[in-house]
């Protein structure tokens, strides 16, 4: 069994009906809306359930019930119970129903009442100690490796050959395909334009995008490739370098094509 899977076992409370689970999350986890800072706390658990990414629970004592109205409306979950709700209000800002928590376990369930839980999105910012994180907790288990190689990746679209490299770094992300980062200098810059369009990784920061704007009869191709300006540290090393999608270009790495 790998250590990753040897430590889930040690330190997670799983519940018996097989679906959740539990971890203690020793970072400093903030949140913060309508520039308050709602919740502050370093004894925040993952909340694990199959199927869905993680979820930080944190302790009522350390949420500021000052901020939080309680509102009628109720879900059920067959695996974690009855759900109550809060609308989240600092001055003129309401989120509604945006928090919510468990105040009575359900059986072959966990004792989840001591928590509660935010929906992400309808917060400001997040921060794990003073990093701010986003689009979604980051799972502890997956883990992003950036290593220099000296394979040969050329990329093309169409027929025109657009980067050329025998210096690439490759990104490996936990159960997702490798990725190919071209050193800037070594992408024909004269084929791309900057994209308006933006994305963000809980792991690797914000990207932004390039769009091929044509050459040698090819059409153009929105959003062919991407880069990220300002990384994480878990992922430095692609500053500078610019990666494609396999099913919007062709990637050959060491003379074989690269499967989208």
């Amino acid at each position: 069994m790998s250590t990753a899977l040897t430590h889930a076992a040690a330190s997670q409370q799983f519940a018996e009906n097989g679906r959740i689970s539990i971890e203690p999350n020793h970072k400093r986890i903030r949140v913060v809306f309508g520039g308050q800072v709602v919740a502050d706390t370093t004894r925040s658990v993952y909340l694990f359930e199959k199927g869905h990414l993680p979820v930080y629970y944190i302790p009522r004592d350390d949420v500021n019930f000052d901020f939080l109205e309680p509102v009628d409306a109720t879900t059920t979950c067959p695996w974690k119970g009855k759900a109550r709700y809060w609308d989240l209000v600092v001055g003129d800002r309401r989120a509604e129903q945006s928090v919510w928590g468990y105040d009575a376990r359900l059986e072959d369930s966990l004792d989840l009442s001591p928590y509660v839980a935010f929906y992400w999105h309808r917060m400001d910012a997040w921060y794990e100690e003073d990093q701010q994180v986003f689009v979604h907790a980051r799972d502890p288990y997956v883990r992003v490796d950036v290593l220099p190689s000296s394979r040969h990746v050329e990329v093309f679209i169409g027929d025109t050959l657009v980067a050329d490299t025998v210096r690439p770094r490759l990104l490996f992300e936990t159960s997702l395909p490798v990725r190919y980062y071209v050193p800037r200098i070594d992408v024909r810059s004269e084929f791309f334009t900057a994209s308006d369009t933006r994305t963000s990784c809980p792991y690797k920061g914000t990207a932004s995008y390039l769009s091929f704007t044509g050459a040698d009869g090819s059409e153009p191709v929105e959003d062919a490739a991407w880069f990220y300006p300002f990384t994480t540290a878990e992922a430095s090393g692609i500053d500078d370098h610019v990666s494609f999608y396999p099913d919007r270009v062709r990637i050959v790495v060491d003379g074989t094509t690269v499967e989208s």
